[in-house]
């Protein structure tokens, strides 16, 4: 299978980091107003692990990752071949001892996502996608992964909406308002909710930041499409992977497919 070492690559550095996070998460001492940029040794000390092995593994690809840390000292940040990291997405969740943080390594190649690997944690589920090889998910003690898939819906007035936490939890977010959906889940990490999409436990995901990294949705980016849904910009536009500053700039739309242009038109009504 295409991609292969570099599959087995990144579920190691992400599981060997996982196991580090728990060690931190065991003892951790609970922060209930958590800040959206907090950051945590744990973040830093998984992100090292992740790097390091990936660049023992494949020396000269670049390195691109959340955490300013040694082993991005050095070595390109941008290239042909390009690994990006988010050594705990949603640190909040880590902070507040909620369990909805994950571990995010995802492989570029010119471009677009071949590998992404989300894992997380605390609930010892893992998802995983290979371009051209499917969307995979390994959860709990079960021995073999099995295979993703989307889920089915049709109508957005039945779709399950999964979204960052509310800042007003009494007030409906913009896109909850223009999309309606039967059911509005909330969680942190985008990689969390990228995976629901691809699991089929939720239809819809709508990221509005007006600018965000790669690593935030890279790795689960893959995921979605390899288990049959779309993911693109708020415009529809292609979401492009490795440029200078790694920056996002036109929102994301993962859905099951189905949904995807109706999403985009109340979108952007």
């Amino acid at each position: 299978m295409p991609y292969e070492r570099e599959l087995q690559a990144a579920l190691k550095a992400a599981r060997q980091a996982a196991a580090l996070i728990l060690k931190h998460y065991e003892h951790f001492e609970r922060v209930p107003d958590a800040r959206a940029d907090i950051s945590t040794i744990a973040d830093r000390e998984s992100q090292e692990i992740i790097l390091k092995y990936l660049h023992e593994t494949f020396p000269a690809d670049a390195l691109c990752a959340e955490e300013t840390t040694p082993s991005l000292e050095g070595v390109a940040h941008t290239g042909p071949r390009q690994w990006v990291v988010d050594p705990i997405d949603g640190t909040r969740g880590f902070a507040k001892k909620n369990g909805e943080f994950s571990v995010m390594v995802a492989f570029v190649d010119g471009g677009t996502v071949a590998v992404g690997v989300v894992l997380e944690p605390a609930l010892r589920r893992i998802t995983y996608a290979v371009r051209g090889g499917g969307c995979w998910r390994q959860d709990g003690a079960e021995t073999q992964p099995s295979p993703c898939r989307v889920s089915t819906t049709t109508e957005v007035g039945s779709a399950r909406l999964v979204q960052s936490h509310s800042r007003s939890p009494s007030e409906p977010s913009w896109p909850a308002k223009a999309l309606r959906p039967a059911r509005v889940v909330e969680t942190y990490s985008a990689g969390v909710k990228l995976a629901r999409v691809a699991r089929g436990e939720a239809d819809l995901y709508v990221n509005t930041y007006p600018s965000f990294h790669d690593w935030d949705i890279c790795a689960g980016h893959v995921l979605v499409e390899e288990a049959g849904g779309k993911v693109t910009g708020l415009a529809g536009e292609e979401l492009r992977y490795g440029l200078p500053g790694a920056v996002q700039c036109h929102g994301l739309l993962a859905t099951n497919g189905l949904l995807h242009d109706i999403a985009l038109n109340r979108l952007k009504q």
